[in-house]
């Protein structure tokens, strides 16, 4: 049997799944369905999709989210994640969250780091993962 896909979602990958367009949500939705991957994650991750449900009574919404976290492996070393993601912004001029991210998915060895982010964001300058977007 394949060893799984380690899949890190960024978090507009899992509003998409839940609330975007048609094509980026069938797109979210594809992945998060995947039986061949198992999903990685971090407390950013759920800091930025969770408590704005929450607090807006969304609660099929929330349901969601954390149907998900609860099924996700998480990293909560936030110092060595900060550290790493402090030297990857200062590399690759990437934006604070998401080198947060990407150090994040590093240090829990991802496969690939899905984001909706399309190739001209500064996302994509990382090299420290695989990085893949649902707008190919």
């Amino acid at each position: 049997m394949p060893r799984p896909i380690r899949t890190f979602l960024d978090s507009g990958v899992l509003i998409a799944a839940f609330k975007g367009t048609p094509h980026m949500r069938e797109s979210a939705l594809r992945i998060l369905e995947d039986p061949a991957r198992v999903f990685l994650t971090s407390p950013f991750i759920r800091l930025e999709v969770l408590p704005k449900a929450v607090f807006n009574k969304q609660f099929a919404e929330s349901r969601f989210y954390e149907q998900f976290f609860s099924q996700s492996e998480s990293l909560n070393d936030l110092p060595q994640i900060f550290d790493i993601g402090e030297r990857e912004a200062a590399r690759s001029g990437v934006g604070s969250m998401d080198s947060l991210h990407i150090a994040a998915a590093h240090l829990l060895q991802t496969d690939e780091f899905v984001t909706t982010g399309g190739r001209k964001k500064s996302i994509h300058r990382s090299t420290l993962v695989n990085i893949v977007t649902l707008q190919d």
